[in-house]
């Protein structure tokens, strides 16, 4: 068993923290409190190969394997907070289950505008009344000739506003084999986004409406049978929002590391005092631990999807680990980290909001219980 990185792999390391320094560390503060997407980024990173990391290079991407979209990440948050959101869209979320389901026209059509970075795509699957319980969704993809109408909508979807593409989880038929999925292009006829409402984190989202929308045959990522498929997908998405957690935790505990170095109370350095020490103590613990089941998942994904059991486990850790590091660095700067002027307020708020997105801690843990039993435990009322 061995712990360490091959020479490629610090080397791989090396090349993405010199990008980040390079092209993401002046505007750092200023890109997080920025509410248009920075397509900038995205572009500088297409241009450098940091898209498409899993994806093979028959398909345009870079050959790599789910560890190395991790190790990718980390450095990125490490310099930029906001820029490792770019990087989650060109490597984790929507994209993924592309690579891993789309047919070779799929990948034809889409695959050029968003390695490029000229687009992104978003998965629509919480509804009003299907958030954990997401097999009661009830947008619905009915047959119609040589398609399907595809008529419901959706809440809680990240990058509405500047998607080009959608992953829309539906109904095809009852029961959870009756579910799949379509892409929806943005300017359908009969799709139309909400008005924009604001996340804690100063994201926006839209709820989408879809009114009778056409959906060529062509379009069907995923028909009945493909909803265990599509959540095995969406694993590589949790892992990019585990990946993020954990590192914006890192972050900040090196920004309160430093301050902790540099500043003084009492006559003496804040690092100096028990108490803060302790602190420190408990957040490195945490972090280590989690990021250890979290390269655990990544590396025995290889080059395919992550086992469900260890990914549970590994958002979990990293969740948890990433917010206590996040908020107790705060405590310890003061009024320091509570500004905006630095980013640890901001990494507070985005550490929060990912212990629900992506499968909340409490589904995770009753994922873990089912890996412990080797069952499946039902959260729905005896019949």
């Amino acid at each position: 068993m061995h712990f360490g990185l091959t020479e490629e792999q610090i080397a791989f390391q090396d090349s993405v923290r010199r990008f980040a320094e390079t092209h993401l560390a002046k505007d750092a503060v200023a890109r997080a409190h920025d509410e248009r997407f920075p397509w900038d980024v995205a572009k500088l990173m297409a241009e450098n190969g940091l898209f498409g990391i899993m994806l093979p290079e028959e398909d345009g991407g870079q050959g790599g394997t789910l560890f190395d979209a991790v190790l990718a990440m980390e450095q990125i948050a490490y310099v930029c907070p906001r820029s490792a959101d770019v990087l989650q869209a060109g490597n984790f979320g929507a994209f993924r289950t592309f690579a891993e389901y789309a047919t070779p026209g799929q990948k034809e059509k889409y695959f050029t505008p968003l390695l490029k970075g000229e687009t992104i795509a978003a998965v629509g699957m919480t509804e009003p009344d299907a958030g954990s319980a997401l097999t009661d969704l009830k947008t619905t993809a009915t047959r119609d000739g040589n398609g399907y109408r595809l008529n419901g909508g959706k809440v809680f979807t990240s990058n509405t506003e500047d998607a080009g593409v959608f992953v829309i989880y539906c109904r095809f038929g009852p029961g959870v084999n009756g579910i799949g999925s379509v892409i929806v292009e943005r300017g359908m006829e009969g799709f139309r986004l909400g008005q924009p409402s604001r996340y804690m984190n100063g994201e926006t989202w839209c709820a989408l409406y879809f009114d009778n929308v056409f959906i060529p045959a062509e379009n069907v990522l995923l028909g009945e049978g493909g909803f265990r498929k599509q959540i095995a997908g969406f694993n590589v998405e949790r892992c990019g929002n585990t990946t993020r957690a954990l590192a914006l935790g890192e972050y900040c505990f090196r920004q309160a590391k430093a301050h902790a170095e540099q500043r003084k109370q009492f006559g003496k350095a804040l690092m100096e005092f028990q108490g803060l020490q302790w602190k420190f103590a408990e957040m490195r613990v945490a972090l280590d631990s989690a990021q250890l089941l979290l390269y655990r998942a990544a590396v025995g994904a290889g080059d395919g999807l992550p086992d469900a059991q260890q990914i549970a486990l590994a958002k979990y850790a990293c969740n948890q680990a990433g917010w206590m590091a996040s908020n107790e660095s705060m405590q310890i700067m003061g009024g320091t980290g509570y500004s905006q002027d630095l980013l640890i307020e901001y990494c507070v708020r985005k550490t929060r909001g990912w212990m629900i997105a992506g499968g909340s801690l409490e589904m995770m843990k009753n994922r873990i219980a089912e890996g412990i039993f080797g069952r499946s435990f039902s959260q729905r009322p005896s019949k």
